[in-house]
């Protein structure tokens, strides 16, 4: 079983955690305002692709594809990351991470499920503890910036109550689980709209978690590599 060595940051100190991966799975459609999430569904369409059957909608994602560092290697010029909360069910907690689920923008046109495990989903080292942030979950933003030659640019922002709750996802993932079972099952939130309404490919994504009341802030950073070290055969 994957394992993550992370740091639960809390008001009473920071403690190590591993964290055994037993199921890891990506929400999307999970918008809050279904006349928003309406023109995203026909947005995405014009882009060729394919609206799930249910909405929202869960993939499964294999998990040795979650990762806390590094570099994602890209086969496809058209890739992006995309800012997301991240939902830790641990047995005596519920955790929260930063993350961003990048994915093949092309393949995902022929098949969404196929595309979610083209990349790896990257999330935070760092969590909170969610019992803490309970009161005033909706104030929290997300942000996320593409690096690309050299610029910055920011390419989302917005607050986490555009999104469905922590508690809302645990309850849709049980569900939609067979098993129901949701012990050490990690959920990617879905995403928020990009400031410029396109996607935006670059050298490296940058992905954080605001929180405006205690200022304090969970990043998530990583850089982006095509393999593009072969002569085209």
């Amino acid at each position: 079983m994957i394992q993550l060595n992370l740091t639960v940051k809390s008001r009473k100190g920071e403690r190590r955690l591993i964290f055994p991966v037993h199921r890891l799975v990506n929400a999307g459609y999970t918008a809050r305002d279904k006349e928003a999430l309406q023109k995203h569904v026909e947005e995405l369409k014009q882009k060729g692709v394919p609206t799930p059957r249910t909405i929202p909608t869960l993939y499964p994602v294999a998990s040795y594809l979650i990762v806390t560092d590094g570099t994602v290697e890209v086969v496809e010029e058209q890739n992006s990351g995309e800012v997301e909360f991240v939902v830790l069910v641990n047995k005596h907690e519920l955790l929260i991470g930063v993350g961003s689920d990048h994915t093949d923008r092309k393949l995902e046109t022929v098949n969404i499920l196929k595309a979610k495990q083209a990349c790896p989903n990257v999330m935070s080292s760092a969590v909170w503890p969610y019992e803490e942030l309970k009161d005033h979950w909706d104030e929290l933003i997300l942000r996320s910036w593409v690096l690309k030659e050299g610029k910055r640019t920011l390419y989302q922002e917005g607050k986490v109550s555009q999104l469905m709750s922590p508690e809302d996802l645990i309850f849709f993932a049980k569900e939609m689980l067979v098993d129901h079972d949701t012990t050490n099952l990690i959920i990617y939130s879905g995403t928020i709209p990009t400031v410029s309404g396109e996607i935006m490919s670059g050298d490296a994504f940058e992905a954080e978690l605001y929180d405006p009341i205690t200022d304090d802030v969970l990043q998530c950073k990583y850089n982006v590599r095509l393999l593009d070290y072969l002569t085209e055969q």
